[in-house]
């Protein structure tokens, strides 16, 4: 990129000439009231606020310390993008490198974090990384990246509306989560005031455990005309529409099929109580047990229903090695069920929530939105 094409005022400089990679040691931690420490793990892709932390009492080998004002940047699988901006003390982990500005008159520090963010230093850390199993970039090869930097003046109203725009996409995704609590407390209050009747989950309808048509016959596997569900295929989306795996007409035969709107839940295995509905007519593997509902039970009232009963339908199911729910003992598990009418009260009520829900996540993408033309600005101001 030519110095000649740059506005006025902004200059081409290298990472490593304005930002340098601090070192610090810190090997006792809890010696010295140092309370966090962080790995990669506890660093969200897209989210420079770091919520998740471990503490110096559960152990750790990590010695790199950072203070606040620093940018953290994963080194270590650089296509995840974690970046985050350190707004207290701790140890991190080695495969996070910490950064600061040399001088705040040329590079302001509350920028550095989205320079780290921005689509040009992203793809130069991919660039960069070495390695297979477990890519690493390094600074070595970082501080050699090159980008425009504008004048101070400049910097501090890109960093202003940067900060306002991650501030807003905070409060939208804390007002969601708040939406989800009181959704959750409301069903529950709803189902308790309906005067509900105990019922069995097999009371609810047929439970039927899936199977997996033989991987012998090619003829079973040779189309993908329909879904086969696995437990890794269930997520946080109410429905299931796309799976990895799906058989052929003969394949959905040779399982055990289910309706559209069918209730699913894994059975067995670490995400055993996990909740989703089919939808459509599809086959599932025998990990996961699924409740096609009787003509007077609202399948979206029994996908919420059970859907809230994830933890115990985990707890039900780890007290042995691999976690197994049983059909049997999954059909027997006792809930309480209002009547037809007051079940489908109590869903357009949570249709309700999810309507609000939905607007939040939109100011979410149209706020990110901004947030990222922003940050990649550095390549639209040359």
């Amino acid at each position: 990129m030519s110095t000649l094409s740059l506005k006025p005022g902004w200059t081409m400089v290298k990472f490593g000439e304005v930002v340098k990679n601090t070192n610090l040691v810190e090997r006792d931690p809890k010696a010295h009231g140092i309370e966090r420490i962080v790995g990669l793990e506890h660093i969200d892709p897209e989210n420079l606020h770091i919520r998740r932390w471990d503490s110096p009492s559960d152990g750790t080998s990590f010695t790199r310390k950072f203070v606040p004002g620093q940018t953290l940047f994963g080194k270590r699988r650089a296509y995840q993008g974690k970046v985050a901006y350190a707004e207290f003390e701790g140890i991190c982990s080695g495969d996070i490198l910490t950064f600061e500005s040399k001088d705040q008159r040329i590079l302001l520090p509350e920028l550095l974090p989205f320079l780290c963010q921005s689509d040009s230093f992203f793809y130069y850390a991919l660039g960069t990384s070495a390695g297979s199993l477990s890519p690493r970039t390094s600074w070595a090869a970082l501080q050699d990246f090159a980008f425009p930097l504008p004048p101070l003046d400049e910097q501090k109203r890109i960093a202003e509306i940067l900060w306002a725009a991650d501030e807003a996409v905070g409060k939208n995704l804390q007002a969601k989560k708040q939406l989800q609590e009181t959704m959750t407390t409301t069903f529950q209050r709803l189902v308790v005031s309906s005067k509900p009747e105990k019922q069995k989950i097999g009371d609810l309808g047929t439970v039927i455990t899936g199977n997996t048509p033989s991987t012998k016959n090619p003829s079973f596997y040779d189309k993908r005309e329909f879904m086969f569900v696995s437990p890794a295929d269930i997520g946080s989306d109410k429905y299931v529409s796309r799976t990895e795996k799906m058989v052929s007409s003969s394949g959905l035969e040779s399982g055990r099929e289910i309706p559209e709107n069918a209730v699913m839940v894994v059975c067995i295995g670490s995400t055993t109580g996990k909740v989703a509905m089919s939808s459509e007519r599809c086959i599932t593997n025998q990990q996961i047990n699924s409740v096609v509902c009787n003509e007077d039970v609202d399948p979206d009232f029994v996908f919420r229903l059970l859907k809230q009963m994830e933890e115990h339908f985990y707890r039900q199911a780890s007290c042995t090695a691999l976690p197994i729910l049983n059909k049997s003992q999954f059909s027997a598990i006792e809930v309480f069920v209002p009547s037809l009418v007051e079940q489908k009260k109590i869903v357009a009520v949570m249709r309700d929530f999810e309507n609000a829900g939905i607007c939040l996540d939109g100011h979410v993408d149209n706020t990110r939105s901004i947030l990222d033309k922003v940050r990649q600005g550095w390549g639209a101001h040359v």
